[in-house]
């Protein structure tokens, strides 16, 4: 996988993970095209498109589109499949996620990505694994936390 753009129906950025080393500005480029390129398809089309020297696979979630970029000999049912398994993360983890839960949980959403994929290629195919690793994560953020600064110096 080249890289994992999350997008909403007006065309706003939610998340983005590049695989492969590319310039800001041409990462730019790229994703503007996309976003519009999908955003123009009409909903009863194929979800795959041959895009430049490469094949994008998207997929929308409510109101999120889910879009990946994979090479031409990559398959892309396997794509839909990780992206619907990162949906499925997604959903258990935030309970029936939503746009809000990507925008205020990003590093929550990136978190679990890195642990789902790690270069682009599935790392952890384990729905369990993978919230077990991000249920661990939530309880170190708390430990170092601290608890009731408020409270203790009468602010809360």
């Amino acid at each position: 996988m080249q890289f994992m753009l999350l997008f909403s129906r007006q065309g706003k950025l939610r998340l983005q993970k590049w695989y492969t080393a590319q310039p800001d500005k041409l990462k730019k480029k790229i994703t503007r095209e996309l976003v519009t390129t999908i955003l123009a398809r009409k909903p009863k089309m194929c979800s795959f498109l041959e895009w430049k020297d490469m094949k994008i696979v998207y997929k929308r979630y409510a109101s999120l589109y889910f879009c990946c970029a994979i090479e031409h000999d990559d398959n892309e049912l396997l794509t839909l499949e990780i992206i619907h398994r990162y949906v499925e993360l997604l959903d258990k983890y935030f309970g029936s996620v939503c746009e809000l839960d990507i925008i205020f949980n990003f590093e929550k959403a990136y978190f679990m990505l890195d642990e789902l994929l790690l270069g682009g290629e599935v790392q952890e195919t384990s729905k369990k694994n993978v919230l077990k690793a991000i249920a661990a994560q939530d309880l170190l953020q708390e430990e170092e936390t601290p608890q009731g600064f408020f409270d203790d110096h009468g602010l809360g």
